[in-house]
This record gives C-alpha cells, sequence and structure tokens, in this order.
C-alpha cells in the first residue's frame, strides 16, 4: 500500500506548479485518446504475459490515477473514493462470497445475480431499456456482441445456431443484390446487416469476434509478409503474388 500512496503522490509532483508542463496542461478529455491506446496495448501484451504485461499494466494504472487526480484538483473524488466505490460494488454483487454462500452455486446463477444486484443500483434504476448502458463508444463489433446478449437475457435470440447461419447466407444475398443493383448506399447498410449477423454467430459459437478478427489479421499479415519477401511489387503479376500466397499458407 505504501507503493501505491507513493506512486499517488508522484503524480501529484507531476501536475503540481512545480512539476511538469506538459502534465500540467492535461484535462479529462486530453487524456481520452491516451487511454485508449493504453487499453489496446494492454489487451497486446495480455497475449504475451511475463515483462511487457506488467509495464503496460503499469501505464494503464498511471491514467487511472492520473485521472483520478485531476478530478481531486475539482474537489470531485479522489483515488481512494475510487478504490471505495469499487469494493463496496465487489462486496456488493458477490453476496454468494461475503454474504450467504448458498445463493450460488455456479457461474450461471452468479451471473444472474450479477445482473439482477446490477439492476437495483441507483445509477441504474432511470434506464427505460435493457439495452441502456452500453456506450455507443464501443468498438463496433463489442457493441454488437452487447447489444445481442442484452436482448437474449429477455429470450430475444435464435433457439439454434442454424437459424443464425441462416440469417448470415440471406444478408450476402440481399449485400449481393445491392451491389449488383450498383446500389452502394443501401450495400453499405446490407453489409451493416452482415457483420451483425456474422457477430452473431461468434456469440452463439462461444468465439469472441474481436479476438477471432484480430486471429485472422495476424494470418493476413505473416502471409503478406511472405510474400513480399519473396518478390518485387513492381514486377510480379498477380498470379506470381497468389503462388507466393499459398506457398505461405503451407
Amino acid at each position: 500500500m505504501e507503493k501505491f500512496e507513493n506512486f499517488v503522490n508522484l503524480i501529484k509532483q507531476l501536475r503540481s506548479p512545480e512539476g511538469c508542463p506538459w502534465d500540467r496542461e492535461q484535462t479529462l478529455e486530453t487524456l481520452k485518446p491516451h487511454l485508449l491506446e493504453e487499453t489496446y496495448e494492454v489487451l497486446e501484451a495480455m497475449s504475451e504475459g511475463g515483462d511487457n504485461l506488467k509495464s503496460e499494466l503499469g501505464d494503464l494504472l498511471l491514467q487511472i490515477v492520473f485521472q483520478a487526480n485531476i478530478s481531486e484538483e475539482k474537489n470531485e473524488f479522489s483515488i481512494e473514493d475510487v478504490i471505495d466505490s469499487i469494493s463496496e460494488k465487489m462486496i456488493r454483487r458477490h453476496p454468494h462470497v461475503f454474504e450467504d454462500k448458498n445463493i450460488a452455486s455456479n457461474s450461471s446463477e452468479v451471473l444472474i445475480n450479477w445482473e439482477r444486484i446490477k439492476s437495483e443500483e441507483k445509477e441504474h434504476e432511470n434506464r427505460k431499456s435493457i439495452l441502456d448502458g452500453i456506450p455507443t463508444s464501443f468498438p463496433a463489433l463489442l457493441r454488437a456482441e452487447k447489444l445481442q446478449k442484452k436482448a437474449s437475457k429477455v429470450g430475444f435470440d435464435w433457439p439454434e445456431i442454424h437459424g443464425v447461419i441462416d440469417k448470415v447466407e440471406e444478408e450476402i444475398e440481399e449485400l449481393r443484390d445491392e451491389i449488383v443493383s450498383n446500389n452502394l448506399e443501401k450495400a453499405q447498410e446490407e453489409l451493416g446487416d452482415l457483420l451483425f449477423a456474422l457477430v452473431n454467430l461468434a456469440r452463439h459459437l462461444n468465439i469472441n469476434p474481436e479476438i477471432c478478427l484480430n486471429k485472422a489479421s495476424d494470418k493476413f499479415d505473416k502471409r503478406f509478409r511472405y510474400v513480399e519477401s519473396h518478390c518485387d511489387f513492381e514486377k510480379a503479376s498477380l498470379e506470381e503474388m497468389d503462388n507466393l500466397w499459398d506457398e505461405a499458407k503451407k
């Protein structure tokens, strides 16, 4: 705990009149892109673990303490208040740990209780739709998945995966029709519907679409680099590049 307090004081020193000019100029608004960047770097480091993850978690912690410090300067709340808030929330949402252990015996029951308790909390009491609370600023794949999961909790979902597959095929046909008709505005809408249906398919397969797409991107990255290292793009034909691509796949 002493190390954490020292770190909080370090941030306060950076923000002080005798501190760093850049740090003093920052606001919650200017820190938004930095928080987003650090979050994505943590996600990438989670695949590796070790020292890289340790370093990136430190960068993310910096953003949290930094923002709390700015809020404390505005007499809104402190980092201690942040810790108290999340601690109280964890205790409140885990009655099966801190109160009656018989309330939930498996993960499914835990999640049901979690959502029930969450819906009763003050910050959620004014929500009119079960879809309220899903930020529109979420990455598109994550927002689609969250919307589908929320709707699924009240039974608005395909009962089995074959219906989801049929929906994907239906969206592909509708997209094809608009492309053939050269209606690009409508094609854009249908492409969005197709992506949404694919996220739904991933959800039914219990596959994270973000991770799935990132793996596909990693695969493309590796194979393209192979092609790039074995040919001259200015001279190579598409057929030659395709042959190298096939080599990379092997």
